[in-house]
């Protein structure tokens, strides 16, 4: 696909039909998305094909217990797990092992185990340089050497024909994730990501005018008006 018609149209799709995707494709996803940026070209992601159906069921069961959680949120006008104090997490917001306990049907989470290509996708926390790590707010820096290889995994599959969702939901239960799939100490689960054919391709996306989110000078103000190409 052409580069702007593939951002523009890459959705986070979540109901896949039953078509397999085969391995020569999926190790062409990776293999173009592995070109990402990172801290020192240092690359500290690694990938868990889950194929076997005992550990895709685990993992299914693991995730509805943090889809619980999050749910449990919404249903309070809460952003799930959010620093709320000015950047700063305060801890638990909600009775989390209540949420656990509280069934929060949804299509995805209850049938995630079944979906064509179901990956995990992993970070080696040493090499990455978490360079805000010290200041009195949430860490977010290190992830940047880690997300945009996962989303050049969905514009991979999108430039395939194909869709997909990345999740961070599964992090929730990383400590049973990591057993279940003999992920090393050091390493952190850092997502979630299902491919395969979508049910429905949506090609129109909402999202904000760069005039609501980009300013001159300073936070808040005036904005970036730019004619566009």
């Amino acid at each position: 696909m052409e580069l702007y018609d593939a951002m523009r149209t890459t959705p986070a799709t979540r109901a896949f039909t039953d078509e397999p995707v085969d391995d020569t494709v999926l190790y062409r996803i990776l293999d173009n998305a592995r070109f990402a940026p990172s801290g020192g070209n240092r690359q500290g992601w690694y990938v868990v094909v889950v194929d076997d159906r005992a550990t895709r069921e685990r993992l299914r069961e693991l995730y509805v217990l943090g889809w619980r959680e999050y749910t449990a949120h919404v249903r309070e006008g809460l952003v799930p797990f959010a620093p709320r104090d000015a950047g700063r997490w305060p801890g638990p917001a909600i009775d989390l092992a209540q949420a656990r306990g509280t069934p929060a049907p949804n299509d995805f989470a209850d049938t995630v185990d079944t979906v064509p290509v179901l990956l995990v996708l992993v970070a080696d926390l040493g090499v990455l340089a978490c360079v805000d790590n010290g200041l009195d707010r949430q860490s977010i820096v290190g992830g940047g050497s880690i997300y945009p290889f996962g989303h050049n995994i969905l514009l991979a599959a999108r430039n395939e024909g194909l869709g997909g969702v990345m999740t961070s939901v599964l992090a929730r239960q990383e400590p049973a994730a990591r057993e279940l799939l003999g992920i090393p100490e050091g390493h952190a689960v850092a997502g979630m990501l299902a491919l395969g054919r979508p049910q429905r391709q949506i090609t129109k996306l909402k999202r904000r005018p760069v005039e609501e989110f980009t300013f001159r000078d300073r936070f808040g103000g005036p904005p970036f008006e730019g004619k566009p190409a």
